[in-house]
This record gives structure tokens, sequence and C-alpha cells, in this order.
């Protein structure tokens, strides 16, 4: 049997798929591209759809015993905490720092608060950005800020 709240927030997400799904249906197609503005909401939708089905299909773990109360929250709260604030330091200071500087620093930061070991946490941090850069610059076409790199990359006008 299913607890509730795996039931519940998995019908939730599915939910929200479902809404993602139906929206990115109108979006318009861009040209000159192969892929329209509607391919990454779709494929975020189609995996937001699959979790949720996961989570309402899941079968409960074997009884496993529970951390100490106050452990378990002070560390669940301090990684949440560290990530949420990543994600501010990210939107706050993207444009002046650049996306190429800001997105691995960031990506460590929670991976280290996620107790990840640092080699590991270093190279998905930096192949994460890599990757989600590419996606967007090469694939996508939609430019991420460069910030401080800007000198670097832009040619000054003639």
């Amino acid at each position: 049997m299913v607890s509730r709240n795996d039931r519940n927030v998995g019908i939730g997400i599915a939910g929200l798929a479902l809404a993602v799904l139906w929206s990115a249906r109108a979006f318009p197609n861009v040209p000159g591209q192969k892929l329209g503005a509607a391919f990454l909401p779709m494929l975020i939708g189609a995996g937001l759809l699959l979790c949720g089905v996961a989570l309402i299909l899941r079968k409960p773990a074997a009884h496993v015993a529970p951390p100490p109360p106050n452990e378990a929250i002070d560390e669940h709260f301090g990684s949440s905490a560290l990530t949420i604030g990543a994600v501010f330091v990210y939107i706050l200071a993207s444009d002046l720092v650049g996306f190429l500087l800001l997105a691995p620093l960031c990506l460590l930061a929670t991976f280290l608060a996620q107790r990840v070991p640092l080699r590991p946490a270093i190279l998905w941090s930096l192949g994460g950005t890599v990757l989600v850069h590419i996606a967007f610059y090469k694939l996508l076409r939609v430019p991420l800020p460069w910030g401080v790199l800007t000198p670097f990359y832009c040619a000054p006008p003639p």
C-alpha cells in the first residue's frame, strides 16, 4: 500500500504535469528552429508526469529506523535552506556574474549541502553547467547571461 503522503504528492505532481502539457500545446513554433518553444515545457511536463505516476504507484520501503528527531529536522532544514538560498543568489546575481561562473558555484554549494563527496560534486557541477549551457545556447538558442565574461565573448563594435 502506498502511503497517503506519497499518493497525494504524486497526484499533485501529475496534475501540475498535465497543466504544463496542456498549456505548452499552444506555444508557437519558432521560425528557423527544429524545436519550438513548446519542446522544453513538454519535456519537463512528461518528466513530471512520470514522477507523479511513480509516486502514486510506489510500494512502501521496508521499515527503516528513523534518525533521532532533532538531527533529521536540522539536517533537512539546513540543506533545504541552502538550496533555496542558492536559487535566490543565482536569480539576483546571474546578470552581473554570469551563468558560466555562478551556476557551478550554486550547484557545488547545493551538492555539498546534500553531503555529496567533494570530487563528484565538483565534476557534476562543472559537467551540469556545461551541459545546460550547450542545451540552451546551441540547441534552444536561448542566451544565458554572460556577466563579467561579456568582454571575452562579445567583440567590441567597429
